[in-house]
């Protein structure tokens, strides 16, 4: 297969670039223009193909089209992170232009499905637990959940008026070795490895879930393999809660470190209080447990370290 991902240098299109590129058959094309991601990311393989290139530039990214014939295509590249897309909220509304590239150019060049990384941010504060795919309300406001939100609304108008194939993953927090040092899980992990302070917005009582990056890369591509998920939208994440300050607690005491936990205001708006995905679909694709919270933060520490 040939295949495209954008964003191709962030931590989970490298991490699916990763296990794709173990089968020898498969060539990979990432695209990114470092706005979030790392060049260290990029995978070094010989199947692998990297171009600097900012999806939300139309005569950049069709170069790209034009002079491959891609058969899958998952489009990551967005802005992320809370406070960053609260600072750029202009910024965060021209990924809606990505969108638009990478759906007409894959219509134009025949590419059989397109692959979206949507995000638990569309759900807005949740009305109830666990939050599912079909029943849960999406009750956005931030700029970055409505860019998820419209689109998603391409992703089902492409197919619609055009037939082109869509997959919509909805993210819920994921973590592992690669992730960027300013989300919470890498930032924690970080900071009790240094004994330094930890810092908890609030008093730490907003639930999370937190799926390692291997889950959820397993997921994802298993959709890819089977057809019968074409077309399909799917929670992508762990659905056992903890809090952040339980999350804090946790790190330090597998990493035996000295920090101490600080509270800090709690953030205007963007820290939800509440998150649990309904996984049932992402458990019939596996047929398989979860890693457990624990074993995941271990296995983190031990491959950072490496």
């Amino acid at each position: 297969m040939n295949i495209l991902i954008t964003g191709g240098a962030g931590f989970i299109p490298s991490s699916t670039a990763d296990k794709l590129l173990e089968n020898p058959s498969n060539r990979v094309t990432l695209v990114d223009n470092f706005l979030t991601g790392l060049k260290s990311n990029i995978p070094i393989h010989e199947n692998c193909k990297f171009i600097e290139c900012d999806v939300n530039n139309i005569n950049q990214i069709k170069l790209i089209f034009d002079n491959n014939q891609f058969d899958y295509v998952f489009h990551y590249a967005a802005m992320v992170g809370v406070l960053r897309t609260l600072e750029n909220p202009i910024g965060v509304l021209e990924d809606i232009q990505g969108i638009k590239n990478i759906l007409e150019l894959s219509k134009n060049t025949k590419v059989k499905r397109v692959f979206f990384s949507s995000s638990s941010e569309v759900y807005g504060e949740p009305v109830h637990l666990p939050q599912n795919e079909e029943t849960t309300p999406l009750n956005s406001r931030l700029p970055y959940a409505i860019v998820k939100n419209v689109g998603e609304s391409y992703f089902r108008s492409y197919f619609q008026e055009y037939g082109l194939k869509y997959t919509i993953f909805r993210f819920f927090n994921t973590y592992g070795p690669k992730q960027s040092p300013d989300f919470v899980m890498s930032k924690f992990i970080n900071l009790a490895l240094n004994n330094e302070d930890i810092t908890v917005y609030g008093n730490g009582s907003q639930t999370r879930t937190f799926c390692y990056i291997d889950d959820n890369v397993e997921a994802c591509l298993n959709t890819l393999e089977n057809d019968n998920f074409a077309n399909d939208v799917f929670n992508i994440g762990n659905d056992k809660i903890t809090t952040v300050l339980e999350l804090a607690n946790t790190i330090i005491r597998l990493t035996n470190s000295k920090s101490k936990i600080i509270n800090f205001p709690p953030l205007p708006e963007g820290d939800m209080t509440r998150r649990q995905p309904d996984i049932s679909k992402m458990k019939q694709i596996l047929n398989r447990d979860l890693l457990s919270l624990e074993e995941g933060i271990k296995k983190t520490i031990l491959l950072r370290r490496i």
